[in-house]
């Protein structure tokens, strides 16, 4: 049992798991935008556990399917898989329980859900294989987690509408932009390793260009949201608190200085997810 507890640490920490904090707060704020208020607690349940289930598998089979390339790269070497912490074996049996898990969450969801959870999966398995023929795998990740909002919309509301693919727009731009900057630090390995990426096309200048011209789509697709459904001052507010931590994301790392990578990527990216979600529900729930 310790062994077994030992392997689930170890497979959690490979997969990043508490970086669901990224995506997650964009699929209960497509629940609450969807719901106008607060989703039951059985909707709220089944859309967490398909989030947690389908972002599970798709970094497991991401990590699972780059073993190799991890374990030549010096930054990635010491991960989990290439460093013989936990065998391919066993990762592959989580890709199967995490990808299970999110089919019988989307089948508790309603029948369309069930329907698109085949779609998801193929873009999960695809962005794997992305760097391997393609610069646009930061755009693929994108859509990737695109799907959470748009299913937690279809969760409640059993269609696709037009503010479900304005905020899966959202986070869309918004994980290609900052997933661009991520690659900067593999730029040189990626080169020499005949892998594809934005910042392999561009270099770092071009990078830094691209992210920032994302992200202002990010945020223009945000105010069209705004306006379509006529939300409230809070929302609002949740918008200019967002420019607000891109712009500081994009200072950190304005001269392509990549040891502010972690506060510009993960604590700047960590607070915009949660700040978006806690504004719309302070909006909704005022409001309805």
């Amino acid at each position: 049992m310790t062994d077994l507890v030992k392997k689930i640490r170890i497979f959690l920490e490979m997969i990043k798991f508490a970086h669901t904090i990224f995506a997650l707060p964009f699929a209960l704020t497509g629940a609450l935008l969807a719901a106008g208020g607060l989703p039951s607690l059985h909707q709220t349940l089944w859309i967490i556990l398909a989030m947690v289930g389908a972002r599970t598998a798709a970094m497991a089979m991401n990590r699972l399917i780059d073993a190799d390339i991890d374990a030549q790269n010096p930054r990635t070497v010491t991960r989990a898989l290439p460093a013989g912490l936990i065998g391919k074996g066993l990762t592959l049996f989580f890709i199967v329980a995490s990808t299970l898990l999110m089919m019988f969450s989307a089948r508790m969801l309603g029948p369309l859900c069930l329907k698109l959870s085949p779609i998801a999966l193929f873009f999960l398995l695809l962005y794997s294989y992305c760097k391997r023929f393609t610069s646009l795998a930061h755009v693929v990740l994108g859509i990737c987690l695109a799907a959470a909002p748009i299913g937690a919309w279809v969760a409640i509301r059993g269609a696709i509408e037009g503010p479900a693919l304005l905020l899966g727009g959202v986070v869309l731009f918004w994980v290609a932009g900052f997933d661009i900057l991520y690659a900067l630090q593999d730029l040189e390995f990626d080169k020499n390793a005949g892998l594809h990426s934005i910042p392999v096309l561009l270099g770092v200048n071009g990078s830094l260009r691209a992210a920032r011209i994302f992200h202002v789509i990010m945020v223009g697709l945000l105010f069209s949201l705004y306006n379509l459904m006529q939300l409230g001052p809070l929302f609002l507010v949740g918008i200019l608190v967002t420019i607000a931590m891109l712009l500081y994301e994009h200072w950190l790392l304005r001269h392509g200085d990549l040891s502010k990578l972690d506060a510009a990527f993960f604590n700047m990216n960590g607070y915009i997810s949660v700040a978006i979600v806690c504004f719309t529900a302070a909006d909704v729930l005022t409001r309805y």
